[in-house]
């Protein structure tokens, strides 16, 4: 049987609880002094928990996570949300988009939960008038 994907809300939630990751500051280039958290993602540990290629897990940080999450300032630096290389480390996840990300997920899972639910209450609703009705013929 064929392992599905991991969703990037279950990469999140893994990530969070491997005690192998640590939180470190990093200088971005910027005019501002102010550091930036950055976190350091380990993507073998990730792909080996879901059991699948690290490949995979690399290609939804770098292909489908940085272009949606990462942008550009009004003075045009870059803030990256997957870093390739920050500092001396590879494979970063900057904390705060990091923290908004896994907040958004977690609503509209909780939205579509919601909504599912009143959608099997209303289906049941339904079924027992209907039953309902057609008993008191």
């Amino acid at each position: 049987m064929k392992k599905r994907p991991p969703t990037d809300l279950e990469i999140w939630k893994q990530s969070t609880k491997d005690t192998t990751q640590r939180l470190f500051f990093f200088a971005g280039k910027t005019n501002s002094k102010r550091q930036r958290f950055m976190y350091l993602f380990d993507i073998e540990a990730i792909a080996k928990h879901f059991s699948i290629d690290p490949d995979i897990v690399f290609g939804r940080l770098y292909y489908h996570l940085e272009p949606k999450y990462g942008f550009a300032q009004a003075d045009g630096s870059k803030v990256y949300f997957f870093a390739l290389q920050a500092g001396s480390d590879k494979h970063s996840v900057q904390f705060p988009l990091l923290a908004a990300v896994i907040a958004g997920l977690r609503e509209e899972r909780n939205r579509h939960l919601a909504a599912t639910w009143i959608s099997i209450a209303a289906i049941i609703i339904s079924i027992i008038s209907l039953i309902s009705s057609l008993s008191s013929r």
